[in-house]
């Protein structure tokens, strides 16, 4: 099996065929919800002795205790990578100063995710000599596309991919599976929860109609409603260099600063986001997020942008802009266009530092002050109509 690329695996069947040597590794994305832990138990009920299950810390606050509970349950080895810090720095960093927001809806966020734990799977296995990879998007996820994307263009050098891609299995029926063998509590989810330290995501369950859809309130973390709300206050956000760095003065990693953010924000009810993606042949499906730091931290590189860049260089990067969503939507994280898309937007943003400050009230934030470093805007109208007045000729 050691080509250039791994053969896809698609179905059950392609699992649990000749072609994979069931006593050598396989590892499998694990986030500990329904469709992955009853992938580990289809593997473990098929025969594979030496499973790992990977699972990447991104931020999203998932209860490890409960990752190793299951994993332990099913006699399988967890892998648990803190991988915050890289996530921050070197995918949503670029995705802030590329405004990565999908059609003028919603901040993308799985699209900065997958490949990055793509790439992190692929080092496990390959330390191991896994079989496999496996992992357990679906046709109406368009994490397939991503993540196989990613695997593909990394050159994973074995089979990979997602058994549910040909063989959907209905909820109801791994619920129960999963019951049977002592994992009861994996059933009660009434809706796909996919989270990191830039955003949480709703999809499927209850919100598969977007003619009739509701997101139940306790699902919202970042933005759930105090029982009393926060009175109005200011926050200011520097940037330099097309990097966040402090917020109201205080230096912060990016990581630390994004979860600042998402509290102090969240708390007026700001960053709630809902939108259609498309999937691979036109259809849509819907997708409803909270992203409270995206939302002030966008707006915020904008208004540096957009003080300290020509209007001609900002139109010409809202195209490029686009065109770097499109790759990372479409799984190409790791293709070329995007990365030559990254290199104009990069050079762009060395320009941005400064500072926004924000006045936050119930829903909605106003700018009160918007200070670059190296501005090209004017604070004093009357003097520069005196300035640029032309001379008189006598």
């Amino acid at each position: 099996m050691n080509t250039p690329h791994g053969p896809r695996i698609r179905s059950f069947a392609d699992l649990t065929g000749p072609a994979l040597d069931r006593r050598r590794p396989v590892v499998t994305l694990f986030s500990g919800g329904l469709d992955s832990t009853y992938l580990l138990h289809r593997l473990v009920r098929a025969g594979f002795t030496d499973v790992h299950a990977f699972s990447a810390d991104l931020g999203a606050g998932e209860d490890a205790d409960e990752l190793r509970h299951t994993t332990g349950h099913l006699g399988v080895r967890l892998h648990l990578v803190d991988a915050r810090r890289t996530f921050a720095d070197s995918f949503v960093r670029p995705a802030i100063a590329a405004q990565a927001v999908y059609l003028d809806t919603h901040p993308v966020s799985s699209s900065l995710s997958r490949p990055l734990i793509a790439r992190l799977a692929l080092d496990l296995a390959t330390d191991l000599g896994a079989a496999a990879v496996v992992h357990t998007a679906n046709p109406s996820q368009n994490t397939l596309r991503r993540l196989n994307g990613a695997l593909d263009l990394l050159g994973c050098p074995v089979p990979y991919g997602s058994p549910y891609d040909l063989d959907p299995v209905d909820r109801g029926d791994k619920a129960r599976e999963l019951e049977e063998i002592g994992l009861p509590h994996l059933g009660k989810r009434v809706a796909s929860v996919d989270a990191n330290l830039w955003c949480r995501e709703f999809e499927s369950g209850v919100l598969d109609d977007p003619e009739d859809h509701t997101v139940p309130e306790h699902l919202y973390t970042w933005t759930a409603r105090p029982a009393e709300p926060p009175a109005d206050e200011t926050v200011e956000i520097a940037f330099a260099h097309g990097v966040p760095t402090a917020l109201d003065g205080r230096p912060l990693p990016l990581p630390e600063l994004i979860e600042a953010l998402n509290h102090r924000a969240g708390a007026h009810g700001i960053g709630r986001y809902s939108g259609l993606e498309h999937l691979p042949g036109g259809h849509k499906v819907l997708e409803l997020r909270e992203m409270p730091a995206a939302a002030l931290l966008l707006k915020t590189y904008r208004h540096l942008e957009t003080a300290t860049l020509t209007a001609e260089t900002v139109r010409e990067k809202m195209h490029l802009e686009q065109v770097w969503v499109r790759e990372a939507l479409e799984g190409r994280w790791y293709g070329e266009l995007r990365t030559a898309c990254e290199e104009f937007i990069t050079s762009c943003a060395a320009r941005v530092t400064g500072t926004v400050r924000w006045r936050l009230a119930r829903g909605s934030a106003q700018t009160r002050a918007i200070a670059a470093a190296a501005p090209l805007y004017v604070r004093d109208r009357e003097a520069w109509e005196r300035l640029s007045r032309p001379s008189p000729r006598w």
